[in-house]
């Protein structure tokens, strides 16, 4: 693998140099967007808009729009606006995993120890893993502030960048009915969840939608058509709730018999 970021987590006076791996990959197809006259490739291009001219990625430079011109940034401008948020991960407190709601991940990040970093390393991942506890931390990459969450995966330290309160849209604007459940259905629908509820192996689940396509891709080269499955949902009536709720109950009990 190749590492994303280099440079050091700290917390308190201990610095640990790291580098910093992407922890997932993208499971979706490779797919090219084509002409759908002739199957040419579409290739976007970068033009500037006075000339209409291609312009080379070094030729390329990043400016802020200011009154009726621009401002050029250099790259040692991103460098110099916090030098240590460049290098440093800095932990500066630690939060129960619990307080953390699940909506502000966004990607995991492995981090691995460098040279004379394994035995800090060592303290601070067997630390977290015995209090149970996250480190906070912000740091930049990519010319952009991330705020953080430190933790363990299967004894290796993982680095979750996670969203500021401000990437949070207001749920409020969510329209929710004011229906009210009653005491049996709450009962009911509990019991549905304790039938269903085992112990998370993420083995099990596979990315079926992705070898699904892939069957339709080989079909359409040897000119054979699968057959589409129809599929029609029909929203649970209120008066059709407990019913349905009896019913699936019921389901789970044979299956697990």
């Amino acid at each position: 693998m190749r590492s994303v970021w280099n440079g050091s987590i700290s917390f308190g006076l201990v610095s640990i140099p790291i580098k910093m791996y992407s922890a997932s990959e993208d499971r979706a197809l490779d797919l090219d967007m084509l002409d759908k006259h002739d199957n040419a490739r579409i290739r976007y291009k970068r033009v500037n808009e006075d000339t209409g001219e291609e312009v080379e990625w070094k030729n390329i430079v990043k400016g802020f729009k200011k009154d009726d011109g621009y401002v050029i940034l250099e790259k040692e401008d991103f460098e110099r606006a916090n030098i240590k948020k460049n290098k440093t991960i800095d932990i500066e407190e630690f939060v129960e995993e619990t307080e953390v709601a699940d909506m502000l991940f966004k990607k995991p990040y492995y981090l691995e120890p460098q040279k004379e970093g394994g035995k800090a390393y060592n303290l601070l991942r067997d630390s977290l893993k015995k209090t149970g506890k996250l480190g906070v931390a912000t740091f930049v990459m990519r010319q952009k502030e991330n705020l953080c969450l430190i933790g363990i995966y299967k004894n290796v330290m993982v680095l979750h960048v996670i969203r500021f309160e401000e990437e949070i849209r207001d749920p409020n604007n969510i329209k929710v009915p004011k229906t009210k459940s009653t005491k049996k259905e709450i009962a009911m629908a509990e019991s549905l969840i304790e039938n269903y509820t085992e112990k998370f192996d993420f083995k099990k689940y596979k990315d079926v939608y992705n070898s699904q396509l892939l069957k339709i891709i080989e079909s359409k080269t040897t000119g054979k058509k699968i057959k589409a499955e129809k599929l029609e949902v029909e929203p649970t009536a209120a008066k059709d709730l407990m019913a349905k709720l009896k019913a699936s109950l019921e389901q789970k009990k044979k299956k697990a018999s």
